[in-house]
């Protein structure tokens, strides 16, 4: 593999324009994502004010990120199961059920390391 393969700034272009098109439909079609992403913005200072270094900052700081992220997987499996079908299947209903259950883990994540940041 050559340079110029490796630094395909094209490749990258496109893989950044395809990250900000899925970002704004998270953000325009889905409240939860949005209602998240408010919390984030709001508890990221929140985070930078109370973490006493910058190990607790980027712990507090980065679990916020891992809502995002989840709760942005979760809605690519629940878009794939919809485009599949509307009928139901006890397999569609399974695989939202467990996006939505990593969704709420990683939101029980936030909890329990903010708490631990904020009580030590």
């Amino acid at each position: 593999m050559g340079w110029s393969q490796m630094l395909d700034f094209r490749r990258l272009l496109r893989a950044l324009v395809y990250s900000y098109k899925g970002l704004r439909d998270a953000l325009v079609d889905e409240p939860a994502f949005r209602q998240e992403a408010v919390l984030a913005l709001v508890l990221i200072p929140v985070a930078v004010w109370l973490g006493k270094d910058n190990v607790e900052k980027a712990l507090m700081i980065g679990v916020l990120f891992v809502v995002l992220i989840v709760e942005l997987l979760n809605t690519a499996v629940e878009t794939a199961i919809d485009r599949i079908g509307s009928e139901f299947s006890d397999l569609s209903r399974k695989a939202k059920d467990l996006g939505s259950a990593a969704v709420f883990l990683s939101l029980a994540l936030v909890v329990v390391v903010w708490a631990l940041m904020l009580l030590n």
